[in-house]
């Protein structure tokens, strides 16, 4: 967990350019699709939408680059302004107002960066959007 911002970084600086190798164009933020709820680990994967599919599994850079799709059904969403380091108690609050509405969150669960970070913005102005399946 302590690593997530290394992952991000060599992933993001092996995608954009073995996208663009095969003609393929970001067409949106990137995201992180969280398979279970992270703790001291994680499992998740790095992505960003394109404007057509990858044909076939990469790895380049110590990284794997292969299509992926974030699963259509019902979801909650909330946005939250302010610095990475204020995701978990987001998240705490987005769960726990789900269940108080008499939802039942569902796995994956995702964040999408709206904000490019980049080393001179002010970490008070970056939104995350935050993403979860609910059961039907």
């Amino acid at each position: 967990m302590s690593e997530m911002d290394v992952a991000f970084d060599q992933t993001f600086h092996a995608l954009i350019p073995t996208l663009a190798q095969r003609g393929i164009s970001p067409q949106v933020p990137g995201f992180a699709l969280h398979h279970r709820m992270p703790t001291d680990t994680v499992t998740f994967e790095v992505g960003i939408s394109v404007d057509h599919v990858l044909a076939e599994e990469v790895s380049e850079q110590h990284v794997t680059v292969m299509p992926s799709t974030i699963p259509a059904g019902k979801v909650a969403r909330i946005s939250h302004i302010g610095a990475y380091d204020g995701l978990p108690q987001a998240w705490q609050g987005f769960m726990e107002a789900i269940e108080q509405s008499g939802q039942t969150p569902a796995f994956p669960l995702w964040e999408v960066y709206v904000t490019e970070p980049t080393p001179d913005i002010d970490p008070a102005t970056l939104r995350t959007d935050l993403y979860i399946l609910l059961q039907s």
